[in-house]
């Protein structure tokens, strides 16, 4: 790996550890602002319309998560560049991330691109996931490829729960634990995207 690529690769790692610490930093913050906000009578997005700092805070931390995400998911590319399913995966993710920073620039009283959005986030997560497992599997990184698997079927598992039998009236629980299975993944693969920038320096 060359130069250019292992610092694309530290700064990727880097921007996959702080995307879900803005994003749920500035989530809670907004929920803390407004006091009617309820985990199962709301949505998430609901925050993004109400008045004074809770959808300023709500809105401009899924666009800054949203853009941090995308340099992590452009690390993908180095990371798994010699496979071509890697390759798909991560070009997925990056549709992922764009409708992530979607989500939060049309909030949701613009119908119907805030919709659109919201259903692309969550739906192009788990599969991106499902091209990148392959990915990791074929570059033998086992633990890896299922570590990634199993935050694709949770992210996935939970809508379908929802979908079937409906646990809750609004979907700020399912859209929460979703957005925690790819948080976890970001963090740990950007920890890993460090690890192997440094040792590829030596």
């Amino acid at each position: 790996m060359n130069s250019k690529n292992v610092t694309w690769l530290r700064i990727s790692g880097v921007s996959g550890i702080l995307a879900p610490i803005v994003a749920f930093t500035c989530i809670f913050l907004a929920i803390a602002y407004s006091p009617q906000f309820n985990w199962t009578k709301n949505a998430l997005s609901d925050l993004g319309i109400q008045e004074g700092v809770t959808a300023i805070l709500f809105n401009s931390g899924l666009i800054l998560s949203g853009f941090l995400a995308l340099v992590f998911a452009f690390g993908l590319f180095f990371l798994l560049q010699e496979k071509a399913i890697g390759r798909i995966g991560a070009s997925i993710f990056i549709l992922d991330t764009l409708a992530l920073i979607a989500i939060g620039m049309f909030p949701e009283n613009v119908k119907p691109t805030h919709y659109y959005a919201s259903v692309a986030f969550f739906m192009l997560f788990p599969i991106s996931m499902f091209f990148i497992v392959a990915a990791f599997l074929q570059i033998s990184e086992v633990k890896m490829g299922l570590f990634t698997l199993l935050t694709a079927v949770v992210a996935a598992v939970v809508w379908m729960i929802q979908f079937s039998i409906k646990l809750v009236p609004k979907v700020a629980i399912p859209e929460t634990v979703s957005a925690i299975s790819a948080s976890v993944w970001s963090i740990f693969l950007g920890f890993k995207m460090l690890r192997q920038s440094s040792h590829s320096k030596r």
